[in-house]
């Protein structure tokens, strides 16, 4: 996982970022690292886990409440990358939150 900090036993909560890159670069790299860097700091944050190929990406967040994905929906560096993207980055997206109930894993 990427940036992942601590998953906990279920419930909590992901938010699934879905999206397709415009062309170029310009300055996503680098907001990009510096929001997964500043959202590790925000309360309720517990991983994340992301995958690029061919300009599609998918970036999960997991986070304890639905108030703590507010609070960063809401944070003012954040809402500053969210523009950005719609005018830049994005061609489109989607944002899906999901209640998780149940997880496990196997690892070899």
């Amino acid at each position: 996982m990427n940036g992942n900090k601590k998953i906990k036993q279920p419930p909590y909560y992901a938010v699934i970022f879905t999206s397709e890159r415009t062309e170029g670069d310009n300055g996503y790299e680098k907001m990009s690292q510096a929001i997964e860097e500043l959202a590790t700091k925000q309360q309720g944050y517990l991983g994340m886990e992301s995958a690029r190929n061919n300009g599609i990406g998918i970036t999960i967040s997991y986070w304890e409440t639905l108030e703590d994905i507010k609070n960063w929906k809401e944070h003012s560096t954040h809402k500053i990358a969210q523009d950005r993207g719609k005018k830049e980055w994005y061609k489109n997206y989607t944002v899906r939150v999901c209640k998780v109930e149940k997880d496990y894993s196997f690892e070899m």
